[in-house]
């Protein structure tokens, strides 16, 4: 695949330069040439025209004619005006093949990075196309300006080729990367289900047995509760939290990975904010909006925002053991 490194801009100096030293001398010549020639025909038919055309030519009476001065054939604002239009259809078709390219390395690299099928037997972009049309392009110094179009709509075509491949590959790595990223949450929800019954089975257990007992321990689980209070402090909110688990069927050993979950992810501080990914509050919600469901008073209620992302760890990861579990894995929950 062709190098990228080298900017269009020294491409298109050099070229315009190129055809400025080879256009111009054709075009002097040119012109000094036919300027002899006229010369050289006003000269030899001036002595015709002031004899008598009745006694040189019979009854043919010669056509006069006049050179024009004002317009002399080389024009350097012409001259100009056509390097400025042909520097521009090859600056449009050289950014738009190095864009191309890039793309095209990028999509394989990350395919490579990936390491996962696609469902493409051979996951690459042919680019030979693209940059054998470039090269005709950036060869192209000493044609006519007229040519440079159809050259340049070559390199278009191609790119199209080159973007539709790039945009296909695209597609079917999203497509490998969100099955991948689904079979591991299948996966690890299975195993989660598969620790909280363990976990029920062994409390219903001792509930039984403290029962049987004449305990009034109620098994371990905390009351449940919703309000802060009006503290909105990390001790408050942690308070509120451990109140609100008994809603789950949870116990302290759950309670423990919630707090460090939380300490991980906002410190407890109702107003945490994330500057680079827009997370806020508690539970970091992305975007804080999401806590809408829980309350109108979202923003200020610590309460509220606890209510909402312990709906989302049962909803998600079964239980906050196992959201802190993922978190510890792969960073976030």
């Amino acid at each position: 695949m062709r190098s990228t490194t080298t900017t269009t801009s020294a491409r298109r100096a050099r070229r315009a330069a190129d055809r400025r030293s080879r256009r111009r001398p054709a075009l002097v010549v040119a012109g000094l040439s036919f300027s002899v020639l006229a010369a050289i025909g006003i000269t030899a038919t001036a002595p015709t025209a002031a004899a008598s055309t009745t006694t040189a030519f019979g009854p043919v009476t010669l056509a006069s004619y006049s050179t024009s001065q004002a317009s002399p054939l080389v024009s350097g604002e012409a001259d100009g005006a056509a390097e400025g239009e042909t520097a521009g259809i090859d600056a449009t078709a050289t950014d738009a093949a190095g864009q191309a390219l890039a793309a095209a390395e990028t999509i394989e690299a990350d395919i490579q990075a990936a390491a996962l099928d696609i469902g493409d037997a051979d996951p690459t972009v042919d680019t030979a196309e693209l940059e054998a049309a470039l090269d005709r392009l950036e060869s192209a110094d000493i044609l006519p300006a007229a040519f440079l179009p159809d050259i340049a709509d070559d390199v278009t075509e191609a790119v199209a080729a080159v973007d539709q491949r790039v945009s296909q590959l695209r597609g079917s790595l999203d497509g490998a990367l969100a099955k991948k990223a689904e079979e591991e949450a299948a996966e690890k929800a299975r195993l989660e289900a598969e620790a909280a019954a363990a976990a029920a089975a062994a409390e219903a257990a001792a509930l039984a047995e403290s029962t049987s007992a004449g305990s009034s321990s109620g098994g371990g689980f905390i009351p449940t509760g919703g309000s802060t209070g009006g503290d909105n402090s990390p001790a408050g909110a942690q308070a509120t939290a451990r109140a609100m688990l008994g809603n789950y069927g949870w116990g302290d050993d759950q309670f423990s990975c919630l707090v460090s979950l939380w300490n991980k992810e906002s410190g407890w501080n109702y107003q945490a904010y994330n500057r680079s990914s827009g997370a806020f509050g508690i539970p970091q919600a992305l975007p804080g909006s999401k806590m809408a469901s829980a309350g109108a008073d979202w923003q200020t209620n610590a309460a509220t925002q606890i209510s909402w992302g312990l709906g989302y760890i049962s909803g998600r990861y079964g239980t906050p053991c196992g959201a802190w579990s993922h978190s510890q894995s792969v960073g976030w929950y």
